[in-house]
């Protein structure tokens, strides 16, 4: 039973910070696409604030590698 916790705790880590970061990247996604509609040279600007909540995802498999181990 001890276990089950253990993985549902890891898959719970893994599952919530993906959830938010396909949020996050929604928002962002769409902000980004009417940014450079009208500003072209945002372009890189934009693919970095695509790039941020990605590290949230990394932070949870992290976390959740630390729970299992």
């Amino acid at each position: 039973m001890e276990e089950a916790v253990i993985a549902l705790s890891a898959a719970l880590a893994v599952g919530l910070s993906a959830i938010g970061t396909g949020w996050a990247q929604s928002r962002i996604g769409s902000a980004g696409a009417a940014t450079l509609a009208e500003r072209p040279e945002m372009s890189s600007v934009v693919i970095i604030m695509l790039a941020i909540p990605e590290t949230m995802v990394i932070l949870g498999f992290v976390v959740a590698v630390l729970i299992l181990l």
